[in-house]
């Protein structure tokens, strides 16, 4: 009698959505070891490489590579030109039909491939959202900012450096009902009202990513955007400069109060100090309340931003 192994495939249809850019040198084997779990592991799969504009033989690459690859078809989507991780992603997202979706939007693999089942599991369990973070990572710039979004942000759910995730088809649409545009989709995630788990892996390599100048221009526009977005800490300044002015203000009619009792001041020294400082008092106690409505109106309705694409290619074995 001969024993056979039966490997039992889930049923549920999952997709990959990986980010490129210029990543000639990783694409090739990072496709290779993504599709090698989901063919092991799943039926029915789909794997979209979101091309951004890449100015390398990342295209080509992915175009060699896929027609390597069978059981499934590979999905290009080429955007028009360079439009950062968070437009492409969305791009990508949008172009998904699985189940559940597992987004890479880097391909620093500095953990076992099985990790990618161990969140799928985990997600299995009742969490629309699972993340897959390295407990250790030396991106200065990064901690700073998490350190501050978290801080002023009133999200239960603290972000940090992440290296993949998996989203349910219910967080998509989740997120897709709550705003037509996405302008940090971590952020977006975070505040979405599912659950939400973390699964740490210990990393042996740096986590550390190289970006180009304009990459990081992008990056530093969508930290600060995103500090007004999904914080507090527009507010809490806008406040405390208000304040600052208020006492500055109220000193100087002090002052002027006093000036005009002892008489050391100049005709008509006294009615202008006490009209402008009224006036700026007034001003600037005007201008807190309006930047306060316009925060909670900036978080109900985003400004619209549509990301711009060339091609969509399919490609098969």
């Amino acid at each position: 009698m001969i024993n056979a192994q039966i490997n039992i495939k889930e049923k549920n249809f999952v997709s990959a959505v990986i980010y490129v850019y210029n990543d000639e040198t990783r694409i090739s084997g990072f496709l290779g070891q993504i599709n090698g779990i989901l063919a092991n592991n799943f039926e029915k799969y789909q794997i979209i490489c979101v091309n951004d504009a890449s100015s390398d033989k990342s295209l080509e690459i992915i175009r060699s590579a896929a027609k390597t690859i069978t059981g499934t078809v590979i999905n290009v989507v080429n955007m028009s030109f360079y439009q950062g991780v968070e437009l492409s992603m969305n791009a990508g997202i949008d172009l998904s039909i699985g189940d559940f979706v597992f987004e890479f939007d880097n391909m620093v693999m500095d953990y076992e491939p099985e990790l990618m089942m161990a969140v799928y599991n985990r997600s299995l369990e009742g969490f629309d959202i699972v993340n897959a973070a390295p407990k250790s990572c030396g991106n200065k710039s990064s901690r700073l900012f998490y350190a501050l979004f978290n801080h002023y942000s009133l999200s239960p759910n603290p972000l940090r450096t992440e290296n993949f995730r998996i989203l349910s088809r219910r967080a998509i649409n989740r997120v897709h009902s709550m705003s037509k545009t996405i302008p940090y989709r971590k952020a977006v995630y975070a505040n979405c009202g599912l659950k939400i788990d973390t699964i740490e892996y210990a990393n042996d390599l740096s986590c550390k990513k190289h970006y180009n100048g304009e990459t990081v221009k992008l990056r530093k526009e969508m930290a600060t955007d995103s500090l007004m977005l999904f914080t507090n800490i527009a507010y809490r300044i806008s406040i405390a400069a208000t304040l600052f002015m208020m006492i500055a203000t109220f000193g100087i009619g002090v002052y002027t109060i006093i000036s005009y009792s002892t008489e050391q001041v100049v005709s008509g020294y006294t009615s202008l100090m006490l009209v402008i400082a009224g006036g700026f008092f007034g001003i600037f106690a005007i201008l807190a309340v309006v930047i306060k409505y316009l925060s909670i109106l900036t978080d109900l309705v985003f400004s619209k931003e549509k990301y711009t694409i060339e091609s969509v290619e399919t490609i098969s074995n």
